[in-house]
């Protein structure tokens, strides 16, 4: 098919420029998602490869990256919300090749590579020279990347900050991940500061790396190093987070902000089997909804428009249609997901769960229930999605305290009731915290 065909895994980009008809016409997307041996997180011989469908909530629960790239879970966990992180691929957001884009720049400050594949063989390339600009890679049209790879070095240090206009589903203003060694005196050894949203590509700060090489960080130090990364870019910002994240690392704090284990909405996954090739116009979607069996003509645009093809499965609603409001969350096979961002023909053969099914006859789900104690419903827009999630997060972590529900339910938007009504349902108690506060 040429240049009229795409590769898509998790499309959480891809699907936005298909709808907007901006970049190249595509006629055919060929789906990755069901090749098996390419979601996975292996190391050795040094070395942490990374599959191309490894998702950002793959990385940020993986005890590998945790271990020997921390700063990668963290730019994992700072990606959109949970159900976007549950389709979005790690690979994906290196290609896109936006220089705000937050796994780049924690991959540059690791000293990652790029493992291309094509049917003329594999190259290995740097990150580093991966990107000729906004937007463009080295990438031929024949190419595919099938992995990502960084050392394994357990000893070294390395962190993500990320400054944004709100705490979820941000796009950076400006990040910085920082990778370095300290030896038995905290000497530090082989920097790396990475910056992102500051020019047409990650780029590191070498007057920074000049001024910590060799050094203790002390907070003169490290507020030398902020300065000079600070003047060393352009557009330049006068955020002092490489200052903030040098500190941190001197001491050795990196990991105390980030979660033991983060929600990810993702409950058990079974792995539906291939679709058939050649699949589109003309054909047949069969899924399993809600237990039953449907078939509904093929349709080329999103899960969530197919299924408001569908007699009696419009609850789901579409809010913003670009995954940033969580109204079209839906489980496919068994993972939360944003149906507006998920190509319809990816529920061919798969199990989906929407709000109709979540109740069991007449009985209500149990956090249906708690909404309505709680009188966490108002205008209603928002709640099928505010539900799916959390049926979802119920599931993964049952009795999740404060800081999970936040975190599970960042990527849901309610303009009604303000959030604790909702937070309520899910056992947040904030009269009590007002008390004692």
């Amino acid at each position: 098919h040429g240049a009229a065909a795409r590769p898509v895994a998790g499309g959480t980009d891809l699907l936005l420029e298909l709808d907007r008809r901006v970049g190249p016409e595509v006629d055919v997307l060929v789906d990755l998602t069901r090749i098996p041996g390419l979601d996975t997180i292996s190391v050795a011989d040094g070395t942490v490869s990374l599959g191309a469908l490894v998702t950002h909530n793959q990385a940020a629960t993986s005890e590998v990256v945790k271990r020997y790239g921390l700063a990668l879970a963290q730019a994992c966990l700072e990606v959109g919300s949970p159900a976007l992180r549950n389709r979005a691929t790690i690979a994906g957001n290196l290609v896109t090749a936006s220089p705000a884009n937050d796994t780049i720049s924690a991959l540059a400050a690791l000293e990652a590579s790029v493992v291309i594949g094509s049917a003329s063989g594999v190259r290995n390339v740097p990150l580093s020279s991966f990107y000729l600009g906004v937007r463009q890679t080295v990438l031929e049209p024949h190419e595919l990347v099938t992995a990502i790879e960084f050392p394994a070095d357990a000893e070294r240090l390395s962190l993500f900050i990320k400054a944004g206009l709100r705490k979820a589903q941000a796009i950076s203003v400006v990040h910085v991940a920082l990778s370095l060694s300290l030896d038995n005196d905290d000497i530090v050894s082989n920097p790396v500061v990475a910056l992102g949203s500051v020019a047409p590509t990650i780029v590191r700060s070498s007057a920074a790396e000049a001024v910590i090489d060799g050094q203790s960080l002390s907070s003169e130090v490290a507020a030398a190093a902020g300065a000079a990364a600070a003047q060393g870019v352009s557009p330049i910002t006068d955020l002092r987070g490489s200052a903030d994240g040098l500190q941190t690392l001197g001491v050795k704090a990196h990991r105390q902000s980030f979660p033991e284990q983060p929600v990810t909405l993702s409950g058990p996954n079974v792995a539906a089997d291939a679709a058939e090739c050649g699949f589109g116009t003309g054909d047949t979607i069969s899924s399993t909804v809600n237990g039953e069996a449907v078939d509904g003509a093929w349709h080329a645009g999103s899960l969530l428009e197919w299924l408001h093809q569908q007699p009696n499965l419009t609850g789901t609603k579409e809010g913003c249609a670009e995954g940033e409001c969580g109204a079209c969350t839906v489980h496919l096979d068994g993972v939360a997901v944003l149906s507006c961002l998920v190509p319809a023909g990816r529920a061919h053969g798969a199990n989906l769960t929407t709000i109709e099914g979540l109740a069991t006859g007449a009985k209500l789900h149990a956090i249906q229930q708690a909404f309505v104690d709680c009188a966490a419903v108002q205008c209603g827009y928002c709640i099928p999605g505010f539900l799916m999630a959390g049926a979802a997060l119920t599931t993964e972590r049952p009795g999740a305290d404060a800081a999970d529900i936040k975190l599970g339910l960042s990527g849901n938007l309610c303009r009604c009731t303000g959030y604790y009504a909702i937070e309520t349902a899910f056992g947040v108690d904030h009269a009590s915290a007002e008390a004692s506060s």
